[in-house]
């Protein structure tokens, strides 16, 4: 289990030890989906969702998220997140793109951060548009890129 680094050697969880580490700008950007009913797009498009405007609260949302990802993934370290951004795009017939992008000055990298706030901010879609539209389906969340670290760039 030598090459999976949250394992010790008698195959016990860990948090990795980044002490001895440089720090480094590190960047990551995830992308995910949520799929909904034609209508429902447009009523977000419109303001016409009850519970107010959807993107804004999804976007403080997963901004909030990136911040406490260690509180959330065991593994994670607490990190300094020096900047989160994440955009949304619609799609007909019936999809909003969300994309992540965290920078952090720091001993280890953000992918976690930017996944989780994507995520995050495509469960808060959900949760405000539910009351319309049950059947959206929350999906395709994924790395798109990650800079910095020992690991180097990795572009999907």
């Amino acid at each position: 289990m030598n090459d999976l680094t949250h394992f010790d050697e008698q195959g016990r969880a860990r948090m990795v030890d980044v002490s001895d580490k440089a720090e480094t700008s590190r960047v990551a950007v995830a992308h995910g989906t949520v799929q909904m009913k034609q209508e429902t797009l447009d009523r977000i498009r419109s303001g016409g969702i009850a519970k107010g405007d959807v993107l804004a609260v999804a976007q403080v949302a997963g901004i909030m998220a990136a911040k406490q990802t260690s509180q959330l993934i065991p593994m994670c370290h607490p990190l300094g997140i020096t900047g989160a951004k994440l955009s949304f795009n619609f799609k007909d017939p019936g999809e909003v793109e969300i994309e992540a992008i965290v920078k952090v000055q720091g001993k280890t990298g953000v992918e976690m951060e930017a996944l989780t706030a994507v995520s995050i901010a495509a469960l808060t879609i959900y949760d405000m548009c539910k009351a319309i539209d049950k059947s959206m389906t929350i999906g395709e969340i994924y790395l798109v890129e990650k800079q910095g670290g020992k690991s180097g760039h990795f572009l999907r």
